[in-house]
């Protein structure tokens, strides 16, 4: 028997390529583009695998669509906030995701984020392609080093902590983490890292990276209150989710210049809207939720999640399981 998978995206070329290999009557969508709803529902019709991104919906009304054969959905993502796992899981679905692969590509360019809001790389850029980059000046352009100043870091997991340690080469001598649980005396003697509550990090950080993953305790946990109890020379960054930073807010306190430079990889709504208050701010650096755009990520979540359908398909345990 041949089994008919649907696979939503083309994937990045060493899976793409390992994908053409498989035994199985493939469907693929091969526009640059999110499938189209309708298209999506037309195309499941019949298939034994599901191979999606966070782009599809996968509710009821597809797995209706699908049919009773569907053995497996797979997700190309570590979020599932796009997939009914209820509806999945009554009628015996396996379901699939990527966890645990995102560390290295988001502390990376949350690193990126920081040292460019605290460089005003916005400004620097502007500076040079515009014209006005002219004779030096001892104040032109200064902006701040992370010498012997203080991280505050909400929420000290796997991502908190990578973008601790390499925060440290840049000279960062002090980690303070906020969040549920104290870490092992080891790691925080490794980081110099001290647990604290919310409002002492918000007080005493130099530079904050909000690390921590969306949850009602956390949605809208970075609000006016919070932003004017921060050093008004303070860097702030977001790489985890748009939901924990109220965003008018945060144009509030932009205005009010209450903190130094912000650097976003994620916001409310994505993508932000062009016209936008925030990207008026020559020290708010916002990038289009990049964080796990690396060649090596994406091939490594793509090849997860083709374990996961191969290994649905053979009726066997999923490798990376919801």
């Amino acid at each position: 028997m041949t089994f008919k998978v649907l696979v939503t995206r083309m994937l990045p070329p060493k899976t793409q390529a390992r994908l053409l290999e498989q035994d199985i009557e493939l469907i693929q969508w091969q526009e640059d583009c999110a499938i189209p709803r309708d298209v999506l529902l037309k195309k499941v019709q019949g298939v034994d695998a599901l191979f999606c991104l966070l782009t599809e919906k996968i509710d009821n009304e597809l797995l209706d669509a699908a049919g009773l054969q569907l053995k497996v959905v797979a997700t190309m993502s570590v979020g599932y906030d796009h997939i009914d796992v209820n509806a999945a899981k009554s009628r015996h679905i396996k379901l699939g995701y990527t966890p645990d692969v995102l560390t290295d590509s988001t502390a990376d360019l949350t690193v990126l984020l920081a040292l460019g809001a605290s460089r005003r790389i916005k400004e620097c850029i502007r500076a040079a392609m515009d014209g006005s980059w002219g004779k030096w000046g001892p104040t032109w352009l200064c902006g701040s080093q992370f010498t012997n100043k203080t991280l505050g870091v909400v929420g000290l997991g796997r991502i908190g902590e990578a973008v601790a340690r390499r925060l440290m080469a840049f000279g960062i001598s002090r980690v303070l983490y906020s969040g549920r649980s104290k870490k092992s005396d080891e790691l925080e003697s490794s980081l110099n890292s001290k647990h604290v509550d919310f409002d002492t990090l918000l007080k005493e950080s130099d530079v904050i990276t909000v690390c921590c993953a969306l949850t009602k305790e956390t949605e809208n946990l970075f609000d006016y209150e919070a932003f004017s109890k921060m050093k008004r020379s303070a860097i702030f960054v977001n790489s985890a989710r748009g939901g924990i930073v109220q965003q008018d807010d945060l144009v509030r306190a932009l205005e009010e210049d209450l903190i130094s430079a912000v650097g976003l990889d994620v916001t409310t709504p994505e993508p932000l809207p062009p016209t936008h208050k925030l990207y008026s701010f020559s020290n708010c650096l916002i990038l289009p939720h990049v964080g796990s755009a690396t060649m090596e990520t994406r091939e490594n979540m793509a090849n997860m999640t083709l374990e996961n359908i191969l290994a649905g398909l053979n009726d066997k345990v999923l490798p990376y399981s919801i």
